[in-house]
């Protein structure tokens, strides 16, 4: 009976101080913002053919042209971010998603029919827990990776316009 005790001590204790070492390896996220933010919004971008890539471009102004940027969370996705080659001071992070036309699969009871299916992505899980308008940026000081989290990402409405015939230029 006393060993069943302490078995089960073991067992609890073992338990619990697993649990708290998930603890440690929580992105953390800083208070501070380590310099000043600009503008932050997002667009949406679509391919100029049915079959191209559709996707979400997310663009990070920051006031201070020395620091550098790496990452970006936002809805559920990451990606590193660019220098705007226009505009040293602001990171563009593009999120790319594939048309409806390119997952389409072959399903056959012959898998030779089914050679040419591509196998499908699996989503990637962010470590952050975001609202909508919410994103978190990564960037490094002294070797060491930091996030900050970027509130009011104000989302830019393009407005699609169809392609139209060239002039007759008769």
């Amino acid at each position: 009976m006393n060993t069943l005790k302490q078995i089960f001590k073991l067992l609890t204790l073992t338990v619990v101080m697993s649990s708290f070492s998930q603890c440690s390896s929580a992105q953390k996220l800083q208070k501070k913002a380590p310099t000043t933010f600009g503008d932050t919004y997002c667009k949406k971008r679509v391919s100029g053919i049915e079959e191209g890539p559709q996707g979400m471009d997310i663009y990070i102004e920051v006031k201070d042209s020395k620091f550098q940027l790496d990452s970006v969370y936002f809805r559920g996705k990451a990606a590193k971010l660019k220098k705007n080659p226009q505009n040293n001071k602001q990171y563009i992070g593009s999120f790319i998603t594939q048309s409806k036309n390119s997952r389409d699969l072959i399903m056959n009871s012959d898998p030779k029919q089914e050679y040419g299916n591509k196998i499908p992505e699996k989503p990637i899980k962010i470590p952050f827990e975001l609202a909508y308008n919410e994103s978190v940026v990564s960037y490094k000081v002294k070797g060491k990776t930091k996030y900050y989290k970027l509130t009011n990402v104000t989302e830019i409405h393009t407005i699609d316009v169809p392609m139209s015939p060239a002039p007759n230029n008769n």
